[in-house]
């Protein structure tokens, strides 16, 4: 950015994003300049210097009307009506086509210590953010549909049967597993991207926002970070333990429909075994989403898993405290987690949803935009 840009005045129709430090809002817009030219952003207009913080001034993409609604939205509108599907889908197919270019026409494969490290490197590192969260502490787990509390260690001595498939929950093990699978020698295919592919990071029509973590970025961890948004933290875990961040980034916030729910649990204290039916209930648009992102990345073959399964872990372990999910709500976060990390593991049964019961005609919204 050019030294006239970094003061630049209030701009109509521009989004003001507070960064922390000098430093900083020179990274981000490092990494929006990379990008600008490859997939659609918004203008970034300048700068400004305030005492306490920076401000780096973006094109409002709603305020010109060159967007309408976030990916979040379109989801949401997409479960309560069919005909949003072909809008939801175009959109999903855009975000894939621009990841899957990223790593063909940027892509090089290097040592993951060159890529944007906060997503992922940080929190794996000793005394990080899963340290801090699972292995300083051992969290109890009230198991549902049983009067006993378990602790995450003594979780791990318990073999588990979840819908039939046999797993193991060690969350030590597993975090261990991931610090020697992602160790910053290790390379992997990396391109220019946004770097953090969420429903409130993507406008619609397609236009990337958010670039704090802009620059070389991993095929996997990308992949990782779309599909556990599109399978958990969108539709279910966001609105539910951060509401006022899922009210503040997406412009409708209509109520989501993903509702995740342990069925059966049966405890065999004397065999130390678990027995566990669940279903994963989700919205038809949020279903299609699903679907369409895991053709968009790999095809049909479902492929992908064995790269991403270590970026998927810490997406699963590493955005929302473990400490504040419910015991029914954890335990199905650390189910998925084991079958994340199991070898037998395909992308289809990973990412296998059931039918959420359809919304009530009254929840319909007449006031959003038509499909486009």
């Amino acid at each position: 950015m050019s030294a006239s840009a970094r003061r630049a005045p209030a701009t109509a129709g521009a989004f003001h994003k507070p960064v922390a430090t000098r430093e900083q809002a020179e990274v981000e817009a490092k990494g929006w300049a990379r990008l600008a030219s490859r997939i659609a952003v918004p203008a970034l207009h300048g700068q400004i210097a305030l005492p306490d913080r920076q401000l780096l001034a973006y094109e409002d993409v709603f305020a010109t009307g060159r967007c309408e609604l976030l990916m979040g939205d379109v989801i949401a509108l997409a479960d309560r009506d069919p005909a949003v599907q072909s809008r939801l889908d175009r959109l999903v197919d855009g975000v894939c086509a621009d990841l899957r270019a990223a790593a063909e026409e940027t892509g090089k494969n290097v040592p993951l210590a060159e890529c944007v490290p906060d997503l992922y490197l940080d929190r794996i590192r000793l005394g990080g953010r899963l340290d801090r969260w699972y292995l300083r502490c051992d969290l109890p787990i009230a198991l549902p549909h049983t009067d006993t509390t378990l602790t995450l260690r003594e979780l791990a001595d318990f073999t588990l049967t979840a819908n039939g498939r046999q797993l193991t929950l060690n969350v030590a093990d597993i975090i261990d597993s991931l610090r020697h699978f992602l160790a910053p020698d290790r390379s992997w295919l990396a391109g220019l991207t946004q770097g953090d592919p969420t429903e409130p990071n993507i406008a619609d029509p397609l236009c990337w926002l958010d670039f704090e973590f802009a620059g070389r970025n991993t095929a996997a961890g990308e992949a990782a970070n779309l599909l556990w948004y599109l399978m958990a933290l969108g539709g279910w875990l966001v609105p539910r333990y951060q509401p006022d961040v899922y009210a503040r980034t997406l412009r409708l916030a209509l109520p989501p429909l993903t509702h995740p729910r342990i069925e059966h649990l049966e405890l065999h204290q004397g065999s130390r075994h678990i027995d566990v039916r669940y279903s994963w209930n989700v919205g038809p648009g949020r279903t299609a989403a699903i679907t369409r992102a895991l053709d968009g990345l790999w095809g049909e073959d479902g492929s992908g898993l064995k790269e991403i399964h270590a970026f998927l872990a810490l997406r699963i372990l590493g955005v929302i405290p473990a400490s504040r999910l419910t015991g029914d709500d954890l335990l199905l976060v650390l189910i998925k987690l084991a079958e994340s990390q199991d070898p037998l593991t395909t992308t289809d049964t990973l990412f296998t949803t059931t039918p959420a019961p359809h919304p009530h005609s009254g929840e319909r919204t007449s006031d959003v935009p038509a499909p486009a």
